[in-house]
C-alpha cells in the first residue's frame, strides 16, 4: 500500500509538472482493427488485482523485496520517460459521459503518460513472474495459459478503452520484458528460483 501510495503521488506530480508540452502519439492501422468498447473497462481495473498475484504467492521475504524493488524501477523509469518525453493519445470521438467508469479514468489520467504504457509494462512484468511462480510450484498448464490469457486481455484493454495506442502498447510491452528478465535472472541467481 505504500507504495501505490509513493507512486501514485509521484505519477500525478509528474503529469502535473511535464518538463515540456506532450506530444501526440500517432495511430497506426492496427489501432483502427480495435474497436472501443466498454465491456473492456474491467480488464483494464483488474491489472491493480493482476499485479498483486505473483508477490502474494512468492516464497520468500527476498524474492518478494526484489520484486518490489523491480516493479519500482519500471515505475521510476517510465515516469522519467513521461516527465522528459510527455505523450498523449489523440482524442476520440466518443462522449465519455455516456460512459461514467471511463470518464472517471479519463477526468484523472492527464496527458503525458502516454508511451510507453505502464499499465501493459506492469501487466507483461507481472505476467513473466507469475509464470514463473507458477512453474515453481507445479501449477496446471491450463493456470499458466489463463496467466498468459490475462496479461493480453489487460494488454487488449488499453487500447479498446482509448486509453493508450497501439505504438504505446507495444513500447510498454519491451519494457515490461526487458524488467521482468533482467530481475528474474538477478533475483533467481540470488534466491535460487528456477530459470523462467
Amino acid at each position: 500500500m505504500t507504495f501505490m501510495a509513493l507512486f501514485f503521488w509521484g505519477y500525478f506530480a509528474v503529469l502535473q509538472y511535464p518538463l515540456r508540452p506532450a506530444v501526440t502519439m500517432p495511430e497506426i492501422f492496427i489501432d483502427r482493427w480495435i474497436p472501443f468498447t466498454p465491456l473492456a473497462y474491467p480488464f483494464y481495473v483488474s491489472l491493480w488485482v493482476y499485479v498483486s498475484l505473483a508477490p502474494a504467492l512468492l516464497g520468500s521475504l527476498r524474492s518478494l523485496l526484489g520484486f518490489g524493488a523491480w516493479i519500482a524501477a519500471l515505475c521510476l523509469f517510465c515516469l522519467g520517460l513521461f516527465w522528459f518525453w510527455p505523450t498523449a493519445v489523440p482524442l476520440a470521438d466518443i462522449d465519455w459521459r455516456q460512459y461514467p467508469q471511463m470518464a472517471l479514468i479519463k477526468g484523472m489520467d492527464a496527458g503525458g503518460n502516454a508511451c510507453p504504457s505502464l499499465h501493459v509494462g506492469s501487466a507483461v512484468f507481472a505476467a513473466c513472474w507469475l509464470a514463473r511462480v507458477l512453474r515453481n510450484i507445479a501449477a496446471p498448464a491450463l493456470l499458466i495459459w489463463v496467466n498468459w490469457a490475462c496479461c493480453l486481455l489487460i494488454i487488449w484493454s488499453t487500447v479498446a478503452t482509448r486509453q493508450h495506442v497501439v505504438l504505446d502498447v507495444l513500447a510498454g510491452g519491451v519494457v515490461g520484458l526487458a524488467f521482468a528478465l533482467i530481475s528474474l535472472r538477478h533475483v533467481g541467481h540470488r534466491c535460487g528460483i528456477s530459470r523462467l
